[in-house]
């Protein structure tokens, strides 16, 4: 039975993915009948590359892919497969924002207000 799985290349810590199809009882790395794409999680931005063709065609033949594929084919069929995230700030930030903010708050409280009736006693 054939299967449609990610066969792991690159060094320790860079790990960069080809998705492949091979036989399901064979190792992780070891040899393959066809390569469909790749996928390199740890760059930035992620890459995700698919020869669709070739994956449908692959489906039709038989070959199953593992649940990881599916889910990355998946993504990769949506159009943006690894959408920009939005930057959050950190706690350290928000305390500080927050203390900056209660300082301005206070600033106008204490602020002495000049009314008309002070000017025209003066």
């Amino acid at each position: 039975m054939l299967k449609i799985k990610l066969a792991r290349f690159g060094k320790r810590n860079q790990p960069h993915y080809r998705i492949v199809v091979a036989e399901a009882r064979g190792k992780r790395d070891g040899k393959y009948v066809e390569k469909l794409g790749h996928y390199a999680p740890t760059q930035t931005p992620k890459i995700l590359q698919i020869d669709t063709q070739k994956f449908v065609s692959w489906l039709k033949k038989g070959a199953q892919p593992t649940e990881t594929v599916a889910a990355l084919f998946k993504r990769f069929k949506s159009g943006k497969p690894f959408p920009a995230k939005k930057k959050k700030l950190s706690k350290k930030a928000k305390a500080k924002l927050a203390t900056k903010e209660k300082q301005t708050e206070e600033a106008k409280v204490s602020k002495p207000i000049v009314t008309q009736e002070k000017k025209a006693t003066e």
